[in-house]
């Protein structure tokens, strides 16, 4: 017991979030010196949708983004998530590309990797915490946190003894969807407290509105680490804010030490942006208050708009309810995986589908048939046998490690890329999003010839020095 740590999101989760991640870098360096004084355990930045988003609608290279960060952070170790053998995408990768993003991801200047698996299955962390030990760098386990009569508090301390086995620095309790309840953390934390020595963070969204009780039962029952947002990109489907949670601990065993003066600076800096984003309606209102039917349905607020969007594609929204019903009938189908990306987008597409073909697993996707096949891994309880044999007949159920039956991948990548590449980095941003990443060296190549044409002008005196 003793002073919690903050783990501060705003540069990645905060954002992703509530704005679908669409906070530029621009943005994030004039505040750096503010934030690096602060005395945060870390600064989540990068890793998750941050990757995609850059490429993808930012026009930004995430490997600048990371530079520019570890260039600004002179005091707070950076932090980042990576979702195990799928990195950032959503597949397996070999690996050679798992071995070799990491190997560049420290060598850009990341500290601590928050490495997860979307079935909690450890096998697939293997070679991630591996290689992240081998450059030096933090490797935090991320356990998914989910509700479920296989999720016992023995499921929990056995799993965390594994993960202190496997050479782990940390452990994170990940709670995407804003399941914990207060007491329950309690109880989970000591549980977990009392099966391993390895520093405990508690990351949850506000999204139920429980998520600060959380944490400070968490505190009392003796977690290291929360994780929270500076106040204009807290709350909502964010984390709790950082402001709140040091006014709530301050003068207790638990005191941050943190100083409210240069919080509120931070928050100063942030609260245009945050007004800019509600005028623009990047940032949706319906996302910053409280849904306490999450504990009913366990679904992430992400997943959630995900199916709303594909309900009006279909002009079905009257559908709603039905498919709310329908997804822990599939997920019960499909051995009770926690729902995290992918598997959250498996379970709701697959029960968009139940609903409106009239017809349960009439149709599956490529991706409910390779998470059927065991191609994620293993589920924590069986899968319905009669459902996998509607979705996949006869294909073969694997049971191994799931990359173990890539072939390397690397040179394939590095030999598309060439053509483009500037970069080690760029062999990498490649290999995650194909179609994405080359859609941005080519506007990267036409900014860059624009600029070269422009200083020949200036050079010749075409324009004014």
């Amino acid at each position: 017991m003793g002073k919690i740590k903050i783990t501060d999101t705003t540069l990645r989760d905060a954002h992703q979030s509530l704005i679908a991640t669409r906070m530029p870098t621009d943005l994030m360096l004039p505040i750096i010196d503010k934030i690096d004084a602060v005395g945060y355990n870390s600064i989540e930045c990068w890793g998750g949708a941050t990757f995609d988003a850059c490429l993808r609608f930012l026009k930004e290279d995430p490997w600048v983004r990371l530079r520019k960060l570890k260039e600004g952070f002179k005091n707070t170790p950076l932090q980042m998530l990576l979702r195990g053998q799928n990195i950032l995408g959503y597949k397996h990768y070999p690996d050679d590309v798992v071995e070799y993003f990491v190997q560049k991801t420290i060598a850009n200047g990341m500290d601590i990797i928050r490495i997860f698996d979307c079935l909690n299955d450890l096998r697939n962390l293997e070679t991630a915490v591996k290689a992240c030990k081998k450059e030096g760098g933090h490797a935090q386990i991320a356990l998914v946190y989910t509700l479920g009569d296989a999720y016992t508090m023995d499921y929990w301390m056995n799993i965390c003894k594994e993960i202190e086995a496997m050479g782990a620095d940390s452990i994170c309790i990940k709670d995407m969807a804003g399941l914990l309840l207060p007491y329950t953390t309690y109880e989970l934390v000591k549980a977990m407290k009392s099966a391993t020595s390895l520093p405990i963070d508690v990351h949850t969204h506000y999204t139920s509105g429980e998520a600060a009780m959380s944490y400070l039962k968490a505190a009392e029952a003796g977690a290291d680490i929360i994780d929270c947002a500076i106040s204009p990109l807290a709350l909502g489907t964010s984390q709790p804010s950082v402001e709140v949670m040091v006014e709530a601990f301050k003068g207790t065993p638990y005191d941050t030490g943190l100083d409210q003066h240069l919080l509120a600076e931070i928050a100063d800096y942030f609260l245009p942006y945050r007004e800019e984003c509600l005028e623009s309606k990047l940032m949706d209102p319906k996302v910053l208050g409280v849904d306490i039917k999450t504990l009913q349905y366990q679904v992430p607020g992400g997943m959630l708009s995900n199916m709303v969007s594909q309900l009006k594609e279909q002009n079905a929204l009257d559908k709603y309810r039905d498919v709310l019903e329908e997804i822990p009938r599939v997920r019960e189908d499909f051995g009770d995986p926690p729902l995290v990306t992918p598997s959250s987008q498996i379970v709701g597409t697959q029960a968009v589908m139940n609903v409106l073909m009239g017809e349960r697993y009439k149709v599956a996707t490529d991706q409910t048939k390779d998470l059927v096949s065991g191609n994620y891994g293993q589920t924590i309880k069986p899968i319905n046998p009669e459902v996998q044999k509607k979705i996949i007949g006869d294909r073969e159920v694997i049971t191994c490690r799931p990359a173990d039956l890539l072939e390397p991948g690397l040179a394939k990548f590095e030999d598309e890329v060439k053509e483009y590449k500037q970069q080690d980095e760029d062999t990498l941003s490649y290999a995650l999003f194909p179609q994405v990443a080359m859609d941005y060296f080519k506007y990267r190549q036409a900014q860059q010839t624009k600029v070269d044409l422009h200083s020949a002008d200036t050079a010749n005196g075409a324009y004014p020095a």
